[in-house]
């Protein structure tokens, strides 16, 4: 009866954080030359500001790639603002961020309330 008890309660403990893991929200998008660059014609030398130059040129500026899906929550400027923080919380692969830093790659962005995690999701 003890060990029903504990699992549980073990069970309760974990099942909100499994909850909690499935992300609000996930988008694909096309990195190209123009989300390397800020408006000021500056190359961008970190990941977050090439991913949040990539929603800025879509919802802002209206250029988006051909490939990058919409999200609701990059589409607001403050969350766009939130997105470094996100993603330093959130998990990429060094291999995933030598690529965005150094080509053109499409990614894929889940976003989770606090946190995002971004993949290579082609070439």
């Amino acid at each position: 009866m003890k060990s029903l008890f504990l699992s549980v309660g073990l069970l309760m403990a974990v099942a909100p954080c499994a909850v909690f893991a499935q992300p609000i929200e996930s988008y694909v998008a096309r990195l190209s030359a123009a989300d390397h660059v800020n408006s000021n014609g500056e190359r961008l030398t970190s990941v977050a500001a090439i991913i949040r130059q990539d929603r800025a040129n879509l919802y802002v500026y209206g250029k988006g790639d051909s490939e990058d899906e919409t999200d609701s929550f990059f589409s607001d400027k403050g969350n766009r603002a939130r997105l470094e923080h996100m993603l330093n919380r959130g998990t990429s692969s060094k291999a995933s961020r030598q690529a965005i830093l150094d080509g053109t790659p499409m990614i894929r962005v889940e976003v989770h309330p606090d946190f995002i995690d971004v993949e290579v999701y082609r070439d």
